[in-house]
């Protein structure tokens, strides 16, 4: 173990803004709005504010899937929100999400705009919507919304947990390292093993448990998130290895990651995205023309 001295919490805990590692720019410990800024509404019924990390990643690529069956009530605008520069604290934000958590969706379909927020309840709000990807059957229902719930519940421990301390903490601390990788490993050996019984989490059927999870644990095993493929020896997990490379292969899986995409190859980035057209012509590219 580490040499470092033991620490002793203070008897009142208070927030220290210099220890706060990458994001400390943006974390503070209240909720709220810090500046005034309404929301940019476009022209199609579902109205995405997201970023393309992993949560924002499962619902871009719930409407792409949507869209490619034939579901016209789908389409979406997804408008860039920013939350290295504190976007996601405008007061519009706030108001569909109070929580200031991409992503974040206006459903104005209605006579009234419908907020939905958390990634997971969005992927449902949209499969009973459009009644797809969420089987009605009780039992395949049952096992579908099990996976779903699982992933909702230890991402945090993947991403807050594992993801910040090996990635971007200011501090490497062996204790919390080796805690978050043990759990981590444990996790994606449920998954193997889960795996090894059905194509897919809750079955034989592409679901929306398999896009909450394979945004994560499949952008993990591929290397594409905290650079720990080979650290975790993700390569071990065979049957998870399978199972996210025949969803990466998905058409609507292709498209949802590009959406609100800002890194990575130009080619792979779709800042924002307002129509299909924008796949071929990208937002980034007409607003630049535009300038």
């Amino acid at each position: 173990m580490s040499d470092t001295p033991a620490y002793t919490p203070p008897k009142i805990w208070t927030w220290n803004k210099a220890n706060g590692g990458q994001f400390a720019n943006i974390n503070r410990p209240i909720a709220g709005a810090t500046h005034d800024k309404d929301l940019p509404v476009g022209r199609h019924p579902l109205q995405l504010y997201s970023l393309a990390t992993p949560n924002g990643v499962k619902v871009t690529v719930m409407l792409e899937e949507l869209l490619a069956l034939g579901h016209r009530g789908a389409e979406y605008d997804a408008w860039l929100i920013k939350i290295q520069e504190g976007e996601q604290f405008s007061s519009g934000f706030v108001a569909v999400n109070p929580n200031s958590k991409i992503p974040a969706l206006l459903d104005r379909s209605g006579p009234k705009p419908i907020r939905v927020f958390e990634s997971g309840a969005i992927l449902v709000y949209l499969a009973e919507k459009f009644g797809a990807f969420l089987p009605t059957e009780p039992a395949a229902r049952a096992e579908c919304l099990s996976w779903l719930f699982w992933q909702m519940g230890s991402a945090p421990y993947l991403g807050g947990g594992f993801g910040h301390f090996y990635a971007y903490a200011p501090t490497k601390i062996e204790y919390a390292i080796d805690r978050f990788a043990m759990e981590t490993k444990r996790q994606l050996d449920v998954l193997d093993r889960r795996l090894g019984e059905s194509a897919y989490l809750g079955g034989d059927t592409y679901t929306i448990a398999d896009m909450a999870v394979w945004s994560w644990y499949g952008a993990l095993v591929k290397g594409l998130i905290y650079d720990a493929a080979e650290f975790l020896q993700v390569q071990d997990y065979k049957n998870v290895q399978r199972w996210t490379d025949a969803i990466a292969e998905r058409p609507a899986v292709k498209r949802g990651r590009m959406v609100n995409r800002t890194w990575g190859e130009p080619s792979s980035q779709l800042h924002e995205r307002h129509d299909a057209s924008d796949f071929d012509t990208k937002t980034q590219d007409k607003l630049a023309a535009a300038e």
